[in-house]
């Protein structure tokens, strides 16, 4: 389950539009919103591409973000 609260906390201070983090996860806004509500998992590609755009490099923080109990 992703945490959501941290996700969307990256994604705000990463100042990126989340019409362009949809755009370059090549999903739709809707997609993304429903993913980061935890209506829909993540594709393994999909944390990857968002780990780069956020410049998530620790192993922790994605443990964190995507993985959360």
């Amino acid at each position: 389950m992703t945490n959501t609260v941290l996700l969307n906390q990256l994604i705000d201070e990463s100042g990126l539009q989340r019409r362009k983090i949809a755009k370059t996860l090549d999903i739709s806004r809707e997609s993304l919103w429903q993913k980061t509500n935890n209506k829909h998992e993540f594709k393994a590609s999909e944390i990857q591409a968002l780990c780069d755009l956020l410049k998530i490099n620790s192993l922790r923080t994605k443990e964190r973000v995507f993985f959360a109990k």
